[in-house]
């Protein structure tokens, strides 16, 4: 079974870290910071910290595991992150250098309903999983710790 780690990566300002993507011939749509689990990964944790600073040249705490998803081969396991340092500009996933596979945009949005109803993040259910937290107010509290 495949394994994939994502972050919510929770900013000093309560925005939210996303990344847009772009391809040909598809609607934009937004994901989590985050990727496969390679066999040399110490744990989810660790990889979790190699893809935020392949894809944010970013350090993060992760607070906690949000949320998993599972399909037949497929595992995604959410977790939810305090975010102190990122770059946009010194990112180096190989994803961004990879022919043909659009354009990957760091962006924040505003953690709050409106600003995840602005973009299209997938997948749809952990975005309904965060506008759940955001209603409930968990995900700042618990970032802000």
């Amino acid at each position: 079974m495949i394994e994939r780690v994502r972050a919510v990566l929770v900013t000093a300002d309560d925005t939210m870290l996303v990344i847009r993507r772009t391809r040909p011939g598809i609607p934009e749509y937004w994901v989590l910071p985050g990727g496969g689990v390679e066999p040399g990964d110490e744990s989810r944790e660790a990889a979790l910290h190699r893809e935020i600073h392949e894809e944010v040249a970013g350090k993060a705490d992760i607070i906690r595991l949000l949320h998993t998803m599972e399909t037949d081969d497929e595992r995604q396991l959410f977790y939810l992150a305090r975010i102190a340092t990122w770059s946009f500009d010194d990112r180096t996933g190989p994803e961004f250098s990879a022919e043909g596979r659009g354009e990957y945009a760091l962006e924040e949005i505003p953690l709050t309903l409106e600003g995840l109803d602005g973009i299209d993040l997938k997948p749809e259910e952990i975005a309904d999983v965060l506008r759940g937290a955001i209603s409930a107010g968990t995900l700042r509290a618990e970032a802000s710790l």
